[in-house]
């Protein structure tokens, strides 16, 4: 990989002597290493395309939620919590912003478009089109784009127009008929494609245009009376304000929507723009919009590369991995014959190698007609559309008059509007509604089925590491577990009266519930592996990895002869392989054609025995004390074989697997590319099914 495209080369080592890695560095490493796929030639050539999308999809999220907290924390003075002070943070982070987007630009320019143009998929410039295709990009304009088109005009008698988060927009300079001169403003709307579609060639070869190029070329018609004199291409980021006053709230719901206004006026925290911008053209709207310097981040080709999921839809399979279908286990059975499957034991199911559809919604969907299931109870955090298979099958229960309730977690950041629209249409159908508790979210991936049978009750569990969301199912990878064990169904009974009502409780049996008994039952486990010194062992995989009263006793744990390893995929502020600190512990990351998204724990060896458990909770602070998290034992000896073939699989992965070293740098596996984990448990999946 040459150096000026490496995503990962802009990032700085830890110095000798920190004790963690940066939060934030961290978590644009990720964002970084899922941008190095896009060099990866092993990977079909769309799905590096893909790649170069997702990481701009990631980093537009990241700097909406934290940019302008940093900056925050910077001008109060306050710790970065990390090895940088917090006004160092700051000027790291937006010099790496800017310097990864630049490197993206060349890695589509260099790279992807020439490689693209071989395979008959081109991306061309406007200017450099012939009659024919300029006279099809003016049909196009005056038929699809000029009647949605609204050319704003900025002077004394128009207010300045609000520029909102994430779009894209022409920065134009007018000379009027008096010979004065004007700006004006003209936002793409969202609705339009990233790309104008030119008819086939006759070899079948396919050219896309950038819209914004095709508009730019018809700004005189959008300005009939005036002369165009300049535009310059920007696109604005505002920080999506999410520190809801619930406190204070009466109505939940209301305070949410209120907030949600507010966030559409959220301070502008990043002006990206186009390198051949004039500075004087765009030094106006920097001004109205209340930013410095620091925000912009000038790039030289393509703005917002998350329009190249429309390259990705093309119909190329051959230029993408290879379909993958779930696998139905045989274990959860059909129908009638689920509940008594579940009954014989516990059951494991791995998506997306295991189908959701077929295990975990049919579940849903399976209580929700059974005439003896009497209630059903569900956390709500993420899923699909209101045509969500979910969300149907709870008001087919509440009208079948079924108890159901569901807990709708109205702060899932990026999620409120949805969520709303949930809850009112699951309220509308008769399902008890509950919003979450005043301080927390709702985080846990649970649901309680209750069953009449032969005169008693009985409970059916599931919990997951993964949201009731058929959409996601099936690319991120998730684990979940069905089970009929009394003391897991009497916890669960307990959480959902706590979320539901004011019952408040510690008495826990069997799972681990943040925020009141999930810390200290990990750390508890951590110490007893501390205890057995060189006997012991610890094996985690989770999302992110950045508490410091866990990592101190992980620290620990390496200082006592424990071996430890962590398979984190993306935060992670650890720092391994420190003598004296940390040489016992070892980190991996693995990114691929499937998110990595399940939270597996292992603590203990075979002679001394061996707990695994999995769950909804990440290693943060704001998992273990400011949300409402399960994490449940697995006893089953097959469900925990199968566990611990997965860790064994991700732990052997030479191909797919990012290695941090001491100084919190990322490098890439490059051994055999037959142990990549996604492939691996594909095969698996085949073979057991």
């Amino acid at each position: 990989m040459h150096d000026h495209l490496d995503p990962l080369a802009p990032f700085p080592p830890a110095p000798e002597g920190a004790r963690y890695g940066d939060r934030e560095l961290t978590q644009l490493a990720f964002n970084a290493r899922v941008l190095a796929l896009a060099l990866d030639p092993a990977q079909p050539l769309l799905e590096r395309v893909k790649f170069c999308a997702i990481h701009s999809g990631n980093t537009d999220e990241w700097v909406q939620k934290r940019l302008d907290l940093i900056r925050q924390d910077a001008d109060l003075g306050e710790d970065a919590r990390g090895w940088l002070s917090a006004a160092g943070q700051l000027a790291a982070i937006r010099a790496i912003l800017g310097d990864v987007a630049r490197r993206q630009g060349r890695i589509l320019e260099e790279v992807l478009t020439p490689e693209l143009e071989k395979e008959g998929i081109a991306l061309v410039d406007h200017t450099s089109l012939d009659e024919e295709a300029r006279a099809h990009c003016t049909a196009v304009f005056e038929e699809r784009m000029y009647p949605i088109l609204t050319p704003l005009a900025i002077d004394p008698g128009r207010p300045f127009p609000h520029i909102s988060t994430l779009s894209m927009n022409l920065a134009v300079r007018l000379r009027l008929a008096d010979g004065g001169t004007s700006l004006a403003r003209v936002k793409i709307p969202h609705q339009l494609p990233r790309f104008v579609a030119l008819p086939p060639e006759p070899d079948g070869h396919l050219r896309f245009v950038p819209t914004e190029q095709v508009i730019a070329a018809h700004l005189p018609r959008l300005f009939p009376s005036v002369e165009v004199l300049e535009h310059g291409m920007f696109r604005v980021t505002r920080h999506a304000h999410g520190a809801f006053a619930e406190e204070e709230a009466e109505d939940l719901l209301e305070t949410i929507e209120s907030g949600l206004l507010e966030r559409r006026f959220g301070k502008v925290v990043r002006i990206e723009v186009a390198a051949d911008c004039h500075e004087d053209l765009l030094a106006p709207f920097m001004a109205e919009m209340d930013v410095d310097e620091a925000a912009v981040v000038r790039i030289d080709g393509l703005l917002d590369h998350g329009g190249l999921w429309q390259l990705y839809g093309l119909d190329r399979p051959d230029l993408k991995d290879a379909k993958w279908t779930p696998r139905v286990p045989a274990s959860i059975g059909r129908g009638e014959e689920m509940w008594s499957r579940i009954r014989a034991g516990d059951i494991l199911v791995h998506h997306p190698y295991e189908s959701f559809e077929h295990t975990t919604q049919a579940f849903i969907e399976r209580a929700a007609d059974d005439p003896k299931v009497v209630a059903i109870k569900l956390t709500i955090y993420r899923t699909t559309g209101i045509d969500s298979p979910i969300v149907a099958a709870l008001i087919r229960a509440a009208e079948a008059g079924k108890q159901t309730v569901a807990l709708v977690e109205l702060k899932a950041r990026f999620d409120e509007e949805a969520n709303i629209r949930r809850a009112r249409n699951l309220e509308s159908a008769g399902v008890h509604v509950v919003y979450g508790l005043i301080g927390l979210k709702t985080h846990t991936k649970t649901c309680l089925v209750v069953r009449e049978e032969n005169g008693r009750l009985r409970r059916y569990a599931h919990i997951g590491t993964g949201n009731y969301n058929p959409a996601t199912a099936g690319i991120y990878e998730d684990l979940g577990v069905f089970t009929t064990r009394p003391d897991v169904g009497g916890d669960l009974s307990h959480l959902f009266n706590m979320l539901t009502g004011y019952s408040a409780t510690d008495a826990y049996d069997t799972l681990l519930v943040a925020p009141r008994t999930m810390r200290e039952g990990l750390l508890q486990r951590i110490r007893r592996e501390v205890d057995a010194g060189p006997e012991g062992r610890i094996v985690i995989k989770c999302n992110n990895l950045v508490d410091r009263e866990i990592i101190d006793a992980l620290y620990e744990a390496s200082g006592a002869g424990v071996e430890v390893d962590l398979v984190v995929r993306s935060m992670c502020a650890v720092l391994p392989g420190i003598p004296g600190l940390s040489e016992r512990i070892r980190v991996r990351s693995v990114i691929g054609r499937f998110l990595e998204h399940s939270r597996i724990f292992r603590f203990g060896t075979p002679d001394r025995g061996v707990d695994y458990l999995i769950g909804s909770a990440d290693m943060m602070s704001r998992n273990l004390d400011r949300r409402v998290e399960a994490i449940v034992p697995i006893t089953d000896p097959g469900n925990r074989a199968r566990l611990q073939e997965i860790l064994d699989v991700l732990l052997a992965d030479e191909s797919s697997a990012w290695i941090l070293d001491p100084a919190g740098r990322w490098r890439r596996e490059q051994g055999d590319p037959s142990s990549a984990t996604h492939d691996v448990l594909q095969r698996a999946a085949v073979a057991r099914h």
